[in-house]
């Protein structure tokens, strides 16, 4: 389950953009119950997604010169240019700068060593998620990348996170949390790209999990609304069940429904 702690490196927001804002409002209600509220020409027009009243995700527009709709997955920093530099430092690269949006917080854009996009948040007024590990809110995330050791070592460098290797009837799988944290506090997977079919194509890339309560069910919704089912469910023993979807404007996510507490 998703870390809630509030330290560095933990993730504390994530947004879509998309060509189609209106279109993706309706798609992922249709999912999960979100409703969408438009920001206003202060923030340019940024929108929330809520669950209950509560901010689960930011949703924006995007022009198709700004690259295809996409999930982008944010993480805490209390100083956003000192992780900029640390980036730099790790092997990453800035593709913007360190940036205050009113009294909201500060962000910044990155790539890490391997090319993946990932952004961070420095909280001021908007403290990120106001629900996690709940239907309908962000429960899991996970980083399909080239070289797992590489991408450990890059985030480590950056945030301190700390990984630990679970092995599995098919192999192991390497998991992350916060440096301040301990293994309680995981919030994600690293997997290597190469023996993922559903994801080489695409490329490199931070995908989040979904939380549901009836898989099956949000999978047909999707589907009924144009959404793409990208890997159709898997079942983990001891975890829960797993689903690859893709929105009608083809920004990639994914679905998990956790098996009932013992």
């Amino acid at each position: 389950m998703l870390s809630t702690l509030p330290v560095t490196g933990a993730p504390i927001w994530a947004d879509l953009g998309t060509t189609d804002p209106k279109g993706a409002a309706a798609f992922y209600r249709s999912l999960f119950g979100w409703d969408f509220e438009q920001g206003g020409e202060e923030v340019g027009g940024y929108g929330t997604f809520r669950l209950d009243g509560r901010a689960v995700a930011g949703g924006m527009a995007v022009t198709p010169d700004m690259g295809a709709p996409s999930w982008s997955l944010y993480f805490r920093t209390p100083d956003a240019d000192a992780t900029a530099k640390q980036v730099e430092q790790a092997g990453g690269s800035t593709t913007w700068e360190p940036v205050g949006i009113l009294d909201l917080g500060r962000m910044a854009g990155f790539t890490d060593a391997a090319g993946v996009a990932f952004s961070v948040w420095q909280p001021g007024e908007h403290k990120g998620f106001e629900a996690v590990n709940e239907p309908g809110a962000l429960i899991w995330t996970e980083l399909y990348t080239p070289d797992i050791e590489a991408g450990a070592a890059f985030y480590g460098a950056v945030f301190g996170w700390r990984t630990l290797t679970q092995p599995f009837e098919d192999g192991s799988y390497t998991m992350v949390y916060p440096g301040e944290g301990t293994e309680e506090d995981m919030f994600g997977g690293l997997w290597p790209l190469a023996e993922d079919p559903a994801e080489q194509e695409a490329g490199a890339y931070w995908l989040p999990y979904f939380q549901v309560d009836d898989i099956d069910a949000v999978v047909e919704r999707a589907r009924a609304a144009g959404g793409a089912v990208r890997a159709a469910r898997m079942d983990l023993a001891g975890v829960g069940a797993f689903a690859k979807l893709a929105d009608p404007h083809g920004a990639r996510f994914a679905l998990m429904q956790p098996e009932p507490p013992q």
